[in-house]
């Protein structure tokens, strides 16, 4: 049997040196901002699960990591990067030599820091068996499919999942080291601010590295990098222009519903299902999320025109094309983020007449529609109609508008519709 490509390459002390060198650099890693998240990951520090960590690239999974390191202690446990140039060729099966020389270089430790594990191939084997034998694993990888398919075949019952997203808005606060305001006592001056900071994160989003370094176009070479490296690459796709072409339409079009046929004929692909499978890649790289319509036929959720939301404000606005503010679906977008940072269950509704209602929530029940303000009438009349027609097909008694400010309720036919400043919802989410 033949030595495999990635021993042939390095020799035993350039593995040490470069073994050395990525646990240097990981301990010198800024921990930065505490995540939310780092809460869901502590939690699971006492079972014998592995943690996936996912989300799109420049999120932040290396610095979560760093926290939850810090936190163990530095003699706990390895550090692997598995993005560095120099573990191109690793393979599997040469995980136990790897194993070998980190135990040579710095003595038994529990547990296993893995930064980006999608790029080996067959990487369950080894994390399933070296599991067996009591070893803790946290792993981080960019493809959302870790958190889906594919850990379903691989890890089955043996993982906890943690998604992790752009800054909420009140991280947005935090990592501006802005005040957080009692939401029960605020006075003109507070909520004032609080719209502008609300404006500032619409349109900067929450992804770290561009709120650091605003003079650089950091939303563009991340952008980039996904549709090259993680989609065209990986899924070895031929027809890069047409991706680029679906995935700018996307991206300039915010909270947009899409019909994968009038898709396929816009960009002249072959076939729905490329545009099915493009549109999956790209959800794949956390870029989108799609949305379907809430019916009680799943074939006819299937077969609807879906609601595409970015992963990012900013990043949309900066890569997408808009002739217009388009404040009103980028609120939208805002809220899709919040909802679904606590849940997967979330729909658009088509009410019997045809109106449309944001989202709905068959777990909890609830309808929202998000608009920029209510200061037209014929939008609070429009909003209104559309909650109202949908409480009643779904046989519920309470609706939520968010908009830019708190206001009365409106009641009709025994049924409440609430009015809630965005901003406040959005810090309490």
């Amino acid at each position: 049997m033949s030595e495999s490509p990635w021993k042939a390459r390095w020799s035993k002390e350039q593995i040490r040196t470069m073994l050395l060198e990525q646990f240097q650099t990981f301990r010198q890693h800024p921990t930065g901002l505490e995540r939310t998240q780092l809460e869901a990951v502590s939690q699971a520090a006492g079972l014998p699960h592995a943690v996936i960590i996912s989300g799109l690239r420049r999120v932040g999974k290396s610095t979560l990591l760093a926290q939850m390191a810090h936190r163990m202690g530095e003699d706990q446990f390895y550090y692997l990067n598995l993005e560095d140039d120099r573990f191109l060729g690793f393979q599997a099966e040469d995980a136990n030599d790897l194993y070998q020389i980190l135990v040579e270089t710095f003595g038994a430790r529990p547990v296993f820091v893995v930064d980006e594990i999608q790029n080996i191939t067959g990487w369950e084997h080894f994390v399933r068996r070296f599991m067996d034998t009591g070893l803790k694993f946290y792993i981080t990888g960019s493809n959302a499919s870790l958190l889906s398919r594919e850990l379903g075949s691989r890890l089955t019952g043996r993982y906890v999942p943690v998604e992790l997203f752009p800054f909420s808005f009140t991280e947005f606060l935090r990592f501006r080291g802005e005040h957080l305001p009692d939401l029960t006592r605020l006075t003109t001056l507070e909520m004032a601010h609080l719209q502008r900071a609300l404006r500032d994160y619409l349109r900067l989003g929450g992804i770290p590295e561009p709120l650091k370094y605003p003079e650089l176009s950091l939303w563009r070479i991340l952008y980039d990098d996904i549709l090259h490296r993680d989609i065209a690459t990986r899924y070895r796709i031929e027809a890069v222009r047409a991706l680029k072409e679906l995935a700018f339409h996307l991206m300039s079009n915010p909270a947009g519903l899409v019909s994968f046929n009038k898709l396929k004929a816009q960009f002249q692909l072959g076939s729905v299902n490329t545009i099915k499978n493009y549109i999956e890649y790209l959800e794949n790289s956390w870029l989108i999320f799609t949305v379907n319509v809430y019916d009680y036929s799943v074939k006819r959720q299937q077969i609807a025109p879906k609601k595409v939301y970015s992963i990012d404000t900013g990043l949309a606005q900066a890569v997408g094309f808009a002739f217009s503010a388009n404040t009103g679906k980028l609120l939208e977008n805002l809220v899709f983020l919040a909802l679904r940072r606590r849940t997967q269950e979330i729909y658009y509704y088509l009410s019997p007449a045809g109106y449309e209602v944001d989202f709905y929530l068959p777990e909890t029940r609830q309808l929202i529609q998000v608009t920029q303000n209510l200061d037209n009438p014929a939008t609070r009349v429009r909003e209104a109609r559309a909650l109202t027609d949908a409480m009643q097909a779904l046989e519920l008694t309470r609706g939520l508008i968010l908009s830019d400010a708190n206001a009365p309720a409106m009641e009709a036919d025994g049924r409440v519709i609430e009015i809630r400043s965005l901003a406040e919802w959005l810090i309490n989410s």
